[in-house]
């Protein structure tokens, strides 16, 4: 048998649809006069943007925009577009009642009786998590793509470096061969002395090629660095140009690190080289080598242990602020074409990761430049007080 329902009045009307508004707490939903201010109010509208039904009946409704959409006077314009097309739908950042921003979609609705405009009704839903969800997807995406766009280069750098080391081992044979040939020739040792350094930069270039495309595998020793440094000491003379002056401070007792030593060596005459090039001919360059306790900025859970460092600095004009973030990019570099790959400092932080460690910049424009790489100590320090050897 079928139960008819009682005729519903329009006090019954309005009370349900009170109860219906205030049950929503995923929306806030309210109503606006003609000017924009708020007339009701209901839960949603306190969740989402912070403020009760006392605080904020009466306000005018721009409070929840943005101080650069109100002086572009968005809210006004809104309310305008709403009452001559019969409603508005957009997205946009808003401000709860704690400053913080969220991304609200927006509903606005004229309310018209008998012809005349009495407010308006106004629908705001948080999508700031859809929002960031999306943009995560977008950067997984981007990511992936550079990841596959950097997995491409690498195999054609690898083949390319693996060639171009056969070609250099050549060159560099003959060179030697003409060395001894020509001992007190003063017409040759100049030109010579010019085409072995440029050997010796096409060597470190194979270096950092065969370790971007991955060609070359870790050789971890224990390894003290002020040692590897002295006994490397001609090879970075010899990479910097007569004008420059570089000096060695070198720490001795410091506790020894697990490093491939080829590739440390390849990492300080990279930095050495960097630093010659920034000088442009004329100007100083620091080789240090000291200890400290470090917290690793690439594994911020860790605790700080004992680290060592191995810095080039130089007095050279020094990097701009809004370079620094990328210096360590593959493949960027600021130099001229065919002075410089953009590999140099990618390899160096690619070798101090890879060892544990990481790499710090200084910088600041017209003070030069100060890279630190900082590899974890393999063991405790020995006793006894480090000292500063400064050769040269």
């Amino acid at each position: 048998m079928l139960r008819l329902s009682q005729p519903k009045t329009l006090e019954d009307e309005s009370r349900q649809l009170s109860l219906l508004i205030k049950s929503v707490t995923d929306y806030a939903i309210y109503m606006l006069d003609p000017e924009g201010y708020i007339c009701s109010w209901n839960p949603g509208g306190q969740r989402i943007k912070g403020y009760s039904a006392r605080e904020i009946i009466g306000e005018h409704f721009s409070r929840f925009y943005t101080p650069e959409d109100i002086a572009a006077e968005v809210p006004r314009n809104n309310l305008r577009a709403a009452a001559e097309h019969g409603g508005l739908s957009a997205e946009g950042w808003r401000v709860r009642k704690d400053g913080s921003r969220f991304l609200a979609s927006v509903v606005i609705e004229p309310i018209w009786e008998d012809g005349d405009l009495i407010g308006f009704a106004k629908v705001t839903r948080d999508v700031t998590e859809r929002y960031s969800a999306q943009k995560r997807l977008e950067e997984a995406r981007d990511a992936l793509l550079q990841a596959q766009k950097m997995e491409a280069i690498g195999k054609l750098t690898l083949g390319l470096a693996h060639d171009f080391n056969n070609l250099l081992t050549v060159i560099l044979n003959s060179l030697d061969v003409i060395a001894a040939r020509t001992v007190g020739n003063d017409n040759i040792a100049s030109p010579l002395k010019a085409a072995i350094r440029a050997c010796d930069r096409g060597a470190l270039l194979t270096r950092q090629l065969l370790t971007f495309g991955r060609g070359q595998n870790l050789l971890s020793q224990p390894t003290h660095l002020s040692e590897l440094i002295r006994k490397s000491a001609d090879l970075f003379e010899r990479a910097c140009a007569d004008q420059v002056s570089l000096r060695f401070e070198l720490s001795d007792h410091l506790p020894p690190v697990l490093v491939d030593r080829a590739q440390l060596e390849a990492a300080i005459l990279n930095l050495v080289c960097n630093s010659r090039d920034a000088l442009s001919g004329n100007g100083s360059i620091v080789v240090r080598t000291s200890a400290a306790l470090m917290n690793n900025p690439l594994q911020p859970d860790s605790e700080p242990s004992l680290h060592v460092c191995a810095e080039v600095s130089d007095d050279g004009p020094g990097i701009p602020v809004e370079l620094q973030a990328r210096v360590f990019d593959p493949f960027f570099t600021t130099k001229e074409v065919g002075k410089g790959s953009g590999l140099g400092l990618s390899q160096v932080f690619g070798l101090a990761s890879q060892s544990g460690g990481f790499v710090q910049l200084a910088s600041n424009p017209g003070q030069g430049a100060t890279f630190r790489i900082w590899l974890p100590a393999g063991m405790e320090k020995d006793d006894g007080e480090g000292s500063q050897d400064t050769v040269r």
